[in-house]
């Protein structure tokens, strides 16, 4: 399946054509009939001689509806170029003609119509197209002259159009779907309908969208259920690129639904208010007004537009665009009816200009960016990013990046990587020094320091550091926990419990020794003291006193009592109670009751 779209002046025959080919009126308004003109877009298909299938896009000529015109040439691939033998190239020719450069539209015909009026003029009016899309798609495109009233070159053209698709690559039915509405209807008993060109991907019934509004103050997105899938007028079980399809959508009124909203499969597109772009049509952008309408796809946006030079600019939009790197995107004034030139999409999530210089930098940054993206330049400028984010903006992601490192989904700048490794190591031996009892940092303090989109990726970095992770902190394993200045009150601590292992210190010798709560937890994480009970008592003892303790208690009769515990290991009540939890937990000792215990055997 392919699409064709018309483009020409006013009255130099596009429907006629299509009717002649087709057999279907394209005109569906009674408007349109009764004045002889297209105002909207019109839909017909065929079937070529060699048994491929062709759906057509009629667009209007008139200058008040170019509006119309892109919003059904815009995702078509291939064009019917008509102009009248009788009239020649003529004002709205010179519309559709920039219209289809802005679109970088390569594939086409260029079709003489109305032969039998002026048969000796066809091929001086060829000749005279040429010159003009000299500087288009279409500068070497096959020509030839039909007259839809009488048939003649008809079957030629049919022969021409069949090379043509024959000639053109197909689209992938794998890609995710970007379907730009251009209508949407009820039909009873069925409910709602929308209608678009289908570019990439496969659409099914039943499959779920995102619907995406194209209108300032639209609805936010939403999921859509596909209840139905025709093309060509019949039902279809899938639908594959490049296609004219209808979607019957379930829960969703025709009254939401307008022309320029989009359907997505979900999760796949990035939403932007802002890309870079560069001018593919020759007009400097620093001439364009400072607001514009952005033409892409069926939609017509608003956008700000920020010139950086003469070839590029940054376009700011009223409402997100599912837009990715590569995107051709049509301007024109607001009011006006003439197409200002067409630009590329090359960033759609750029960074942002706070600081003096910074669009002159951009500038330059634009200028050696590729108008087809290049993913390991965008890592580089990000450092760190998901590679189902990068493939969201339109970039191809395949095999191994020099440079970069993979890990869990993650694409990371080597460089970057480096640069972080550095700086954790160098802010991990300023944390030791400056505070011996935690010489380390916390992992959240040290995604802060580094700037790292993400925690998942902090392993990586410590890694790359050598550094480990130890009782929560991201510690240099070549540097040995200290206590600092609290060095000898610990050790005289030490060896005071050594000599009385039960004999756990008052608060009031521990103040006298200079050690507070925070100096106890940093000697009891080195294993030199045990804290037992709750961590408020600052109550401690040595490691090795639940084992002492355990000797004295085996010698008691069984079970045995608190106050025989206390005698025994010769202590206080304040000390005995949290030492027999402690063994209770460490399930060396049972509580049989509330006043007596038994060691477990």
């Amino acid at each position: 399946m392919h699409v064709i779209a018309t483009a020409g002046h006013v009255d130099h025959g596009k429907s006629t054509l299509i009717r002649a080919l087709t057999g279907i009126e394209t005109d569906r308004w009674e408007e349109e009939q009764r004045r002889g003109l297209t105002i909207d877009l019109g839909f017909a298909w065929c079937t070529l001689p060699s048994g491929r299938g062709v759906s057509f896009v009629d667009v209007p000529g008139h200058e008040r509806f170019i509006g119309n015109m892109l919003a059904g040439l815009g995702p078509v691939p291939i064009v019917l170029f008509v102009v009248a033998a009788d009239e020649g190239w003529s004002a709205q020719s010179s519309d559709h003609r920039d219209a289809v450069k802005a679109l970088g539209i390569s594939h086409g015909i260029i079709v003489v119509t109305r032969a039998d009026r002026a048969p000796d003029r066809v091929e001086a009016v060829i000749a005279e197209a040429r010159r003009e899309l000299a500087d288009t798609g279409l500068a070497h495109a096959p020509a030839c002259g039909v007259s839809g009233v009488t048939g003649e070159g008809i079957d030629a053209l049919r022969s021409e159009l069949d090379a043509l698709v024959a000639s053109v690559g197909p689209a992938s039915p794998h890609q995710s779907v970007r379907l730009w509405i251009d209508r949407s209807f009820t039909i009873d008993g069925a409910g709602t309908v929308v209608t678009g060109t289908l570019g990439a991907g496969t659409v099914r019934p039943g499959d779920d969208l995102m619907l995406v509004s194209a209108r300032h103050g639209g609805r936010e997105s939403r999921t859509v259920s596909v209840r139905g899938v025709q093309s060509r007028g019949a039902r279809e079980d899938a639908v594959e690129p490049v296609s004219r399809v209808a979607l019957n959508l379930r829960q969703v009124p025709a009254s939401e639904i307008h022309r320029g909203d989009v359907l997505l499969t979900p999760g796949a597109f990035h939403l932007t208010r802002v890309v870079d772009v560069r001018s593919v049509s020759g007009d400097s952008l620093v001439d364009v007004p400072r607001e514009t309408t952005i033409h892409v796809g069926s939609a017509a946006v608003t956008a700000r537009v920020r010139p950086l030079g003469a070839d590029h600019a940054r376009l700011t939009f009223d409402v997100p665009l599912p837009l990715v790197i590569g995107d051709r995107l049509v301007m024109r004034g607001t009011g006006e009816r003439a197409v200002l030139g067409g630009v590329r999409v090359l960033d759609v999530d750029p960074p942002e200009l706070r600081r003096r210089g910074a669009g002159s930098a951009r500038e330059t940054e634009l200028e050696h960016m590729s108008e087809r993206g290049d993913v390991r330049r965008e890592i580089e400028r990000r450092g760190a990013t998901r590679e189902t984010d990068l493939r969201k903006m339109g970039f191809e992601v395949a095999g191994t990046l020099e440079g970069c490192v993979s890990d869990g989904g993650w694409l990371v700048s080597a460089a970057f990587l480096n640069r972080s490794a550095r700086a954790l190591h160098e802010r991990v031996a300023a944390a030791a020094k400056a505070d011996p009892l935690r010489p380390g940092l916390s992992r959240k303090e040290a995604v802060e320091v580094l700037s790292l989109p993400a925690l998942e990726l902090l392993p990586m970095v410590v890694k790359k550091a050598a550094l480990i992770e130890r009782d929560g902190l991201i510690v240099n394993p070549a540097i040995e926990a200290g206590l600092g200045e609290a060095e000898a009150s610990v050790a005289t601590l030490e060896a005071k419990l050594k000599r009385d292992p039960f004999n756990a210190p008052e608060l009031g010798d521990l103040a006298a020794l200079g050690l507070s709560a925070k100096e106890l937890a940093a000697a009891a994480k080195q294993g030199r003291l045990l804290r037992i009970g709750q961590p408020s008592d600052n109550l401690v003892l040595l490691p090795t006193a639940p084992a002492l303790a355990m000797r004295e208690l085996a010698a008691l009769p069984q079970p045995f009592t608190t106050s025989q515990a206390r005698r025994a290991l010769g202590t206080t009540r304040r000390t005995v109670i949290p030492l027999l939890e402690h063994l209770d937990k460490k399930g060396w000792t049972r509580r049989i009751d509330a006043g007596h215990r038994e060691i477990v055997r």
